[in-house]
């Protein structure tokens, strides 16, 4: 539901609301909050809460360290696993400085930009994502081991899938808090699983796959389990990507939908706007040393290619009809900040649009079983993490889309953190020790 600020303050009297979350995420998207009194809400509208922004990673340097949080209205929502004498509530927040203009690092409001642009040009954009991750056990002082919940395979049902229990927890915690899941399953991993939302505006697509993440690990927890969104957790397992789903509307008509051909070439130049960009996207799209294991493996992608239907295409073009026809982007993962990758992605396929791009020729064969010959000459997506922070230092796309500070800080930590790993002995056990709890 969209509340208006005095909506909202009546809602906090009304329901017995006593602490209220401001929530907002680091460069990397990784869930923050500070948590306030209701008294204080009406200031925190006006003026917005300080924090020491110095302490957030990519944010700001201690000499000048203050920022505000404003929570926005039409993001409340009550945390459903919270007493419900004595509520608690969560506001998704703008970041500003004190003199009330938007902090350029705050990924909410780089994607608005880029939300922005897609309506001056007279698009709307809908994403709807699909987002797997692994179940674990836990030992007997209450940490997680490395033992998956189940040892299920792909929709398989009880006793073999032992998650359906935490999933339909998870969907009806998602939907007390106005977030539509549209199915769930077991995936093709050991304790893995796979939760797909029904389509929304870009901005609350984001929205919604950071408080997705919450909910699933507390939820986890309240059934005495470990989630993890790393991409690779299991390194002969399949691996955990996000599929991100696009839907093009203009004039109220999906692009996508090109029965009609009312918009001729837009779909494949969208499309092949992203293709062109992928190589400058991949290290925000997939930004830890493990990403880069789950390429070329049980259906993520290796190739940059696309084809109707193949899933093993880094995107395909779904079976679907009308308001459901999309393009589906497969090569992402979980541990994106989904606002800098979103941006990224809606941006690409705007200039392939401006700028009239084609894509090469759909490759319709299962590139997993094609012959050398066949895949001679194809482009290749960034094979490690290394290799995608060059390419987005050099990329002027970037430097368009994100804020210049911003990208500087995200690549220089991740250059860092790709030199620890290159220096670790043992790499699996440093990619456990880094991901496993804390992505």
């Amino acid at each position: 539901m969209n509340y208006t600020m005095n909506e909202v303050l009546k809602f906090i009297k009304e329901n017995d609301v006593k602490f209220i979350r401001l929530a907002f995420c680091d460069i990397f998207g990784t869930q923050k909050n500070i948590s306030i009194m209701p008294d204080e809400l009406p200031r925190a509208f006006e003026y917005g809460i300080s924090f020491d922004a110095s302490a957030i990673s990519g944010f700001m340097n201690v000499e000048e360290s203050d920022l505000f949080l404003v929570p926005d209205p039409v993001t409340l929502s009550v945390l459903p696993w919270r007493p419900s004498h004595g509520r608690v509530v969560r506001f998704f927040c703008n970041i500003k400085h004190q003199d009330g203009t938007p902090f350029e690092g705050d990924g909410r409001y780089t994607l608005k930009k880029v939300i922005r642009q897609a309506e001056a040009l007279g698009y709307n954009c809908k994403i709807g994502s699909e987002c797997e991750f692994y179940l674990f056990q836990m030992d007997e002082k209450g940490m997680p081991t490395t033992v998956p919940h189940d040892f299920g395979g792909y929709c398989d049902i009880a006793p073999m899938d032992k998650g359906e229990n935490v999933r339909r927890e998870i969907c009806l915690t998602l939907e007390e808090m106005g977030i539509k899941p549209e199915s769930s399953h077991h995936e093709q991993g050991p304790g893995q699983n796979e939760v797909d939302f029904k389509y929304s505006d870009v901005l609350t697509a984001a929205d919604n796959l950071v408080t997705f993440k919450s909910v699933v690990k507390t939820v986890a927890a309240r059934n005495g389990l470990h989630a993890s969104f790393m991409p690779k957790p299991l390194p002969e397992k399949s691996g955990s990507g996000l599929h991100i789903n696009i839907s093009l509307f203009k004039n109220g008509l999906n692009v996508f939908n090109n029965r009609g051909k009312e918009y001729g070439q837009i779909p494949e130049e969208f499309i092949a706007g992203v293709m062109a960009k992928i190589p400058e996207m991949t290290a925000f799209l997939n930004p830890l040393p493990n990403s880069y294991t789950r390429f070329g493996k049980f259906e993520a992608p290796k190739y940059i290619t696309w084809s109707h239907q193949n899933r093993s295409q880094l995107i395909r073009i779904p079976a679907a009809e009308d308001e459901y026809c999309r393009m589906e982007l497969r090569s992402p993962d979980p541990s994106c900040n989904p606002y800098l990758a979103f941006a990224l992605v809606v941006q690409a396929g705007l200039e392939g649009i401006s700028q009239h791009m084609q894509p090469l020729p759909a490759f319709d064969a299962n590139i997993y079983e094609a012959e050398h010959d066949k895949l001679h000459g194809l482009a290749l997506i960034p094979e490690s993490l290394n290799s995608a922070i060059k390419l987005a230092r050099e990329s002027t796309f970037a430097q368009h889309v994100l804020p210049q500070k911003t990208l500087d800080k995200f690549l220089s930590s991740k250059q860092a953190e790709w030199d620890r790993y290159n220096r670790a002995e043992n790499k699996e056990q440093f990619e456990r020790t880094s991901y496993f709890l804390n992505v």
